[in-house]
């Protein structure tokens, strides 16, 4: 019985506290009034009649008119440039209390009349473009590439605010030009016979990178034939060359293992039972390696003043390999895996443009980290 009344007990204590949640009770004594109101017209809603949820509603609704009401006056009072755009969050959290209570027939019959203020959000949306505005002629007229990214992110603002405000699409567009960054990336030159086609490639795989990056809006790069025909001026010059780099440079080791194995049958007795011994064998394994490497220079320079602004090393390295194996003696003395190799004939090796190809590519990986991380946040 003792337990039957403890469970009826926590049910009703849970039942108390669940009611309190739904009307927006709790959410009242906490001060938060907004999601009191929205808790109590949701609880009306579903259960016109309930009186707490009408007490609350009641109760909520005024605390949350002069709450909003006084943190407008003290905005208004204030010397923050950008207090309308306070101003009209509150103007606009009361009108959405209104509009919660409008969707609720019960919610009417205890506040008649929820208090609108249309004309009012209109007029602080509008000085706040015009406060945004001004705040981004400031910095436009620094002349200077951070402060027209300043600059563009407060006419984006005004634009958020009040699309049509004056001349903010083309101001818009002044402070995103001023604000760019515009990157000449000159070719990589190999002149070499062999390699140049796959030099080309490693061009090509650069050139995707930099047509397709988008990290940051106010970088853009150019190759030097788009710099021409557009008759662009750079603000920066990229370079990449080769100080140096080798190809098929070839190794090859042998090394001769003397083998034996005991307890192998070498014959039969009269009688035909085993007779077992030691085999031998010699094994020359043959291991060749070839091995491509080059280092590619990135200098980064302004094009004003010719000063280098960053300057990078990358290696990179791509080794060949190929084993084989021969043998003088009893192939029973090598096991599994020496009897694999001595099948296995010397390998043609890859040709001199692939080799430069697989050097190439931890370089490009390197490569394209840097100028990401070098120009993200540029």
């Amino acid at each position: 019985m003792k337990t039957i009344s403890k469970l009826r007990y926590f049910l009703y204590l849970c039942y108390i506290i669940l009611a309190g949640c739904t009307t927006g009770k709790n959410a009242l004594q906490k001060g938060d009034y907004d999601a009191s109101v929205a808790k109590a017209v949701s609880r009306l809603q579903n259960s016109p009649k309930n009186a707490e949820a009408q007490q609350v509603l009641k109760t909520a609704y005024e605390f949350a008119i002069q709450d909003h009401l006084r943190k407008i006056d003290e905005a208004k009072l204030s010397n923050d440039l950008f207090r309308w755009e306070q101003i009209m969050y509150d103007y606009q959290k009361l009108n959405q209390l209104a509009d919660d209570i409008n969707t609720c027939p019960a919610c009417l019959t205890i506040v008649p009349n929820p208090a609108k203020y249309i004309k009012e959000v209109a007029d602080s949306r509008y000085n706040a473009a015009a406060a945004r505005y001004s705040s981004g002629t400031g910095f436009l007229n620094e002349n200077t590439r951070s402060s027209a990214k300043k600059a563009y992110y407060e006419f984006e603002k005004v634009q958020n605010l009040q699309p049509n405000y004056k001349d903010v699409k083309a101001k818009l567009d002044e402070a995103y030009w001023a604000a760019v960054t515009r990157v000449v990336v000159q070719p990589i030159l190999v002149n070499r016979g062999p390699y140049k086609l796959s030099a080309d490639y490693f061009q090509q795989q650069i050139d995707g990178f930099i047509g397709n990056y988008s990290r940051n809006k106010f970088v853009i790069f150019y190759s030097e034939d788009q710099a021409t025909d557009q008759k662009i001026v750079p603000d920066q010059v990229l370079s990449l060359n080769f100080d140096d780099f080798v190809v098929g440079q070839t190794y090859v080791k042998e090394r001769v293992e003397k083998i034996k194995r005991d307890s192998v049958v070498i014959g039969e007795t009269r009688e035909r039972k085993p007779i077992y011994g030691t085999v031998k064998a010699t094994l020359s394994i043959f291991d060749k390696n070839i091995s491509s490497s080059g280092l590619l220079d990135m200098t980064i320079m302004d094009w004003q003043s010719k000063k280098v602004i960053r300057q990078q090393k990358f290696p990179g390295t791509y080794v060949w390999r190929d084993s084989w194996a021969s043998y003088k003696g009893d192939d029973r003395a090598l096991d599994k895996n020496q009897l694999v190799l001595t099948r296995r004939k010397e390998s043609l090796p890859p040709p001199p443009n692939v080799l430069f190809l697989e050097f190439t590519k931890p370089i490009y990986s390197q490569l394209v980290d840097q100028i990401g991380y070098f120009y993200n946040n540029y």
